[in-house]
């Protein structure tokens, strides 16, 4: 996929065949929602928004989401729970997002989001946040440590 690629009026067909590299698609119960949260918390731009559907880039990378019952003919919807949290185990890391900045815009965000970790500066020599968005998905923004930036005194 390059970058003159105009999401709105690509065709799903041709949409499918430009993809790449790794894909990850999200099923959610509610699209608008989580596009939103993406959005306005982590700058992220979106494309053929619907209550089914949206494209979301984040830098140079795609992500897809893809409300429940759009997956009805795919095995998957039968291992997700009815009720709580469907992403336990996941995190999605945005490499190069201010964690501050996110935690600030998710605490002001109308829709649910929960900051499981405030930005903390980590021995992995990133500094990053962990919120969860209402689908139980972990995002963790997170930018590179600068020259002098010491590791929070908990992970000492």
């Amino acid at each position: 996929m390059d970058s003159e690629t105009d999401f709105e009026t690509i065709s799903a067909e041709d949409f499918g065949k430009s993809l790449s590299g790794m894909g990850i698609n999200l099923l959610v119960r509610d699209v608008l929602s989580l596009q939103k949260f993406l959005t306005d918390v982590f700058d992220m731009t979106a494309s053929r928004v619907s209550k089914d559907f949206a494209i979301i880039q984040y830098q140079n990378s795609i992500l897809q989401l893809h409300a429940d019952h759009t997956y009805h003919s795919h095995p998957l919807p039968s291992l997700i729970p009815e009720a709580g949290v469907r992403g336990g185990g996941i995190e999605i890391r945005l490499f190069g997002t201010d964690p501050d900045r996110a935690a600030i815009d998710a605490g002001q965000h109308k829709h649910e989001s929960t900051l499981l970790q405030a930005a903390m500066n980590k021995p992995h020599g990133l500094r990053e946040c962990v919120i969860l968005c209402e689908n139980g998905y972990a995002w963790l923004p997170s930018r590179a440590l600068r020259d002098g930036e010491a590791v929070d005194a908990a992970f000492e």
